[in-house]
């Protein structure tokens, strides 16, 4: 399998999935969603494979959307509404993969980083991790999924606090909140991610599918309708003078300057 931006390896029942874009701090592309897709493909297509792991190198597990193809992409209806269907479709095949997927999270999930944190199923973060949205900071809102998951997860007051202020949570926090399942103390987390997927790879494939399906369909009706309603409101919202100003600003590393509507 042939894969720029992402490694993938699978032996004794377990797939390994690792973000690989350690100098973009693993910042999600058009390149990197479609080399998740390949992923899922390996994955789906391999009735051995039992549990995947998700992880990432460098310094961070995923610092959000590469903000050179949000610049490129944002200001053309068409080429923003492909590049958000595109993740949507991504993050949901994750989502829906047959196998448990655990995330392994060091260093930040931000954003883009806490949507992809949102789709797998079991989360196990480095104790020095922090997650957060950040999208507010700079007049953004999330739009790969986050506004409808986060919510579902963690509860609508939470989900509003972290979106609405753009703060960070550290990994006891997260753990606190419901986001995360277990903290790893520093160093540890490739051997407890490594510990989780062996007990999950020697348990019944068929009950692993089985439960999965039925707690995702619990906790996501109605998803695909907020998802998409999500899709067509920040694409709105991605042409708008506060978004133009906060992307501008992140660029030049300063604090954005909004002005009253």
């Amino acid at each position: 399998m042939n894969l720029g931006t992402v490694t993938y390896a699978a032996q004794d029942g377990i797939a390994r999935a690792v973000l690989n874009r350690p100098e973009q701090m693993n910042a999600i592309s058009p390149d990197l969603l479609e080399d998740l897709d390949r992923v899922c493909a390996a994955v789906e297509g391999d009735a051995t494979i039992r549990v995947l792991t998700l992880t990432a190198s460098g310094r961070a597990f995923c610092a959000g959307a590469d903000l050179k193809a949000v610049k490129e992409l944002s200001p053309d209806r068409v080429k923003w509404s492909g590049f958000m269907r595109r993740w949507h479709g991504v993050f949901d095949r994750i989502e829906a993969l047959p196998v448990p997927v655990i995330a392994g999270v060091h260093g930040l999930a931000l954003a883009g980083g806490l949507e992809l944190v949102l789709v797998a199923d079991l989360v196990i973060a480095d104790e020095a991790a922090r997650i957060g949205d950040q999208h507010a900071n700079f007049g953004l809102v999330a739009g790969g999924g986050g506004s409808q998951r986060l919510p579902r997860l963690i509860g609508a007051r939470r989900a509003k606090e972290l979106m609405l202020l753009g703060g960070w949570l550290s990994a006891a926090e997260a753990m606190s909140w419901g986001l995360v399942n277990r903290v790893a103390p520093s160093g540890t987390l490739e051997a407890a991610v490594q510990e989780m997927a062996v007990s999950l790879a020697a348990k019944s494939a068929a009950a692993g599918r089985t439960v999965k399906l039925l707690v995702n369909r619990a906790c996501n009706d109605e998803l695909e309708r907020g998802l998409e309603m999500e899709r067509h409101v920040v694409a709105e919202h991605m042409r708008s003078a506060d978004a133009v100003e906060g992307l501008r600003a992140f660029a030049e590393k300063r604090k954005p300057v909004f002005h009253a509507v």
